[in-house]
Order: structure tokens, then C-alpha cells, then sequence
């Protein structure tokens, strides 16, 4: 009391009944926090998502991040996305979003044309779907948080890889471990399916080893972790599905170590490499110190750890996943806010023009 002696009456009790509000407030939200924290975690994470819009708007950080993606995307300058000229206008504006228009070809688009935002009004969804994707959240999970149906989140998911799955690198550095892993031949989600009975989840291959029911992926790894990972055959890896993958990455300057399948020799020999072969029956697994392919093992156990959690990837999206996890796996120390932003301006950059029935109706093909 006697700090506001020296205060009129009036403000004194304005004081006093702006405490008074403040300790309400202060009880109503420690009730609230209270009634949160006995909430299942998925409608934790909507709040969570929510609370985050209303303190930093999505509206003006999807904004930014689309500005960004143009400012990445044509950093060269504009450019038509139908025929390459670079005769180009601004052209009104549809929605809010700017349009262009093409003086050679006389065709319009936007900054998102032909990438996985074209003709979507969910941009800042895309933000928080991404988000859900790096967290490891399954399709049902991410759908109750993002506010759409899993089903079109599965072909968002997609979208995005199948521009993702097209980052590369022009050649390997050094010493190159190669060597392959091994996937069962997978249908999932296909139905009416005739040349065979249907696996239950989990099913096994009829033949012992490995066989033309096991989908070979390839993967080849320098030090500096430069990676290849594809779908490479059916079966046993070959030397023009080798030459095919990676040939264009190697040159005379590379060392490559392998295991001892025969593809792997011949495909060395051809091309006059140096070449290192890990007999695992010989109990070596390490030849002068340096060449090994312990690297690309580990890679192999990570890969079949991460892909455990699909319950089952139909072969004919494996390539996706493998670019997925490719992503994942070289930026496993940066923060998930980083890894959604370049998640999103990788995908942004490369031409993405598939449709959901496109995507849908897909084959599997090596």
C-alpha cells in the first residue's frame, strides 16, 4: 500500500484491478496449459502449428519462402519454363500471385509453374506438411495436423520427391565404395494383382537368397559422402546397370572398392579403374589400411532401419524414398527448420509436372 501513497485514489485502484485481471489471466492460462498438457499429441501438435501461425504468421514466412524459392529458381534470370527463352513480361496477376508472359512461345505462367506449387492454394500447408514428413509422422498422423486427407498428402508426398529424387552431382572424389542392398519386389496398395498370391506385410521371398523376386538398389559412396542410390535391376546387379548409374561419375583418378561379385570386376576392367575387392570368405575386411566398404555397409543398415517405419514401400516408389532418405541422412545435424526450408528450395528448383493420376497410376520399371 504505501508504494501508492503518493498516487491519487483514482490510479490507485486502476492499478489495483489491472492486478486483479492479470492474476485471472495468469490462473486461466495455467488452466489452459493444464488442460493441454492432458491432451493425446496429435492435438497437441495442431495447437502447436496454430499457436506458431498466430505468432509468426505463415502468411508472411509461406511468402517469404516462395519469394526465396523464385529468387533461387530464376537467380539467373527469368526464364519461360515451356521453352527455355528469356524474352519475358510481366503478365497481371492471378490470385494474388504474379504472372508472366512468354514473347517467343505467347505462353503465361507464374514462379511456380511446373514445380510441386503449381495450381495449389495450400502453400503454407505444404509448410507444415514438410515439417511432418522430417519429424517421421505417418500419413494419418500428419493429415489430422495439416487439416487435408492422407490421400492427398500421399500425393504431396510424391510431388515432392519426384523433384527431389533429381539432385545430383557431377563426379565422385577419390576412393568410391560401391556396393548393393536388397528390397522384396513390393505391390503395396496395387489391387487385382494376378501373377501371384498376396504377401501379408512382412511376407517372404519363395526362393532362398537372392532372385528376380529382390529388387537390387546400388549404392555408391566417396569419402567426402558423395552418394548414388537407385533402384538398379531385378536380381543380381550387372555390369551395364553399373556403367548405367554411376559410369558417368567415375573417372581414371577414382579408386573403387567393391565386393567380389564378378559385375563389379568386369565393369573395372572396362573402364581401366583401380580396383579393390573385399572377399568377405577371406575374414579381410580391410585391405592396406585405407580401402574398404565399411562406409557403404552402414549406409545399407541405415537406409533398411529408416525404411522400416512404411510398413512396406511398393517398388515402383522406391526411387523416391531412396532420394528421401538421401536427403535426410546428409543433413542429420541440421535443425528441422533448416531441413524443411531446404527440403523445400531443392524440390522448388527442379521441374516437377506430374499429375495425380500420373503418379497413381505409375509403373515399376528397371
Amino acid at each position: 500500500m504505501l508504494i501508492f501513497d503518493s498516487y491519487p485514489n483514482s490510479c490507485y485502484n486502476q492499478i489495483k484491478n489491472k492486478c486483479s485481471e492479470v492474476i485471472k489471466m495468469s490462473k486461466a492460462f495455467s488452466n489452459l496449459l493444464k488442460y493441454i498438457d492432458k491432451l493425446p499429441h496429435t492435438q497437441k501438435e495442431q495447437i502447436y502449428q496454430w499457436v506458431k501461425r498466430y505468432v509468426d504468421p505463415v502468411s508472411s514466412a509461406g511468402g517469404r519462402l516462395i519469394n526465396e524459392m523464385r529468387e533461387t529458381r530464376f537467380k539467373n534470370g527469368f526464364e519461360c519454363p515451356h521453352c527455355a527463352s528469356e524474352h519475358v513480361v510481366r503478365f497481371g496477376k492471378n490470385n494474388g500471385r504474379q504472372r508472366y508472359r512468354c514473347k517467343s512461345c505467347r505462353k503465361t505462367f507464374s514462379d511456380t509453374t511446373n514445380t510441386f506449387l503449381y495450381r495449389t492454394r495450400k502453400g503454407n500447408e505444404w509448410i507444415t506438411f514438410v515439417e511432418c514428413m522430417l519429424k517421421g509422422y505417418s500419413l494419418r498422423k500428419s493429415a489430422e495436423i495439416v487439416g487435408v486427407t492422407w490421400v492427398t498428402l500421399f500425393y504431396w508426398r510424391h510431388k515432392l520427391l519426384n523433384a527431389l529424387k533429381q539432385m545430383d552431382f557431377e563426379h565422385f572424389d577419390g576412393i568410391v565404395e560401391i556396393d548393393e542392398t536388397y528390397f522384396l519386389y513390393s505391390q503395396k496398395g496395387q489391387r487385382g494383382i494376378t501373377n501371384r498370391k498376396p504377401r501379408k506385410r512382412g511376407g517372404k521371398s519363395k526362393h532362398r537368397g537372392i532372385s528376380h523376386e529382390q529388387v537390387c538398389v546400388l549404392v555408391a559412396r566417396d569419402r567426402t559422402k558423395a552418394t548414388v542410390t537407385k533402384v538398379a535391376c531385378m536380381g543380381r546387379i550387372v555390369k551395364p546397370k553399373v556403367e548405367s548409374i554411376i559410369g558417368s561419375k567415375l573417372s581414371k583418378e577414382n579408386v573403387i572398392v567393391t565386393d567380389a561379385w564378378r559385375a563389379y570386376k568386369s565393369f573395372a576392367k572396362a573402364r581401366g579403374l583401380e580396383h579393390y575387392r573385399i572377399k568377405s570368405d577371406s575374414g579381410k575386411h580391410v585391405i592396406k589400411g585405407l580401402y574398404h566398404i565399411q562406409n557403404v555397409n552402414s549406409f545399407h543398415s541405415r537406409l533398411k532401419k529408416w525404411i522400416e517405419r512404411f510398413k512396406g514401400v511398393a517398388s515402383k516408389y522406391l526411387d523416391n524414398y531412396l532420394a528421401w532418405f538421401l536427403f535426410v541422412d546428409s543433413r542429420s545435424n541440421e535443425s528441422t527448420k533448416q531441413h524443411i526450408k531446404e527440403f523445400l528450395l531443392a524440390s522448388f528448383m527442379y521441374e516437377m509436372t506430374d499429375t495425380y493420376d500420373s503418379i497413381r497410376l505409375s509403373k515399376f520399371t528397371v
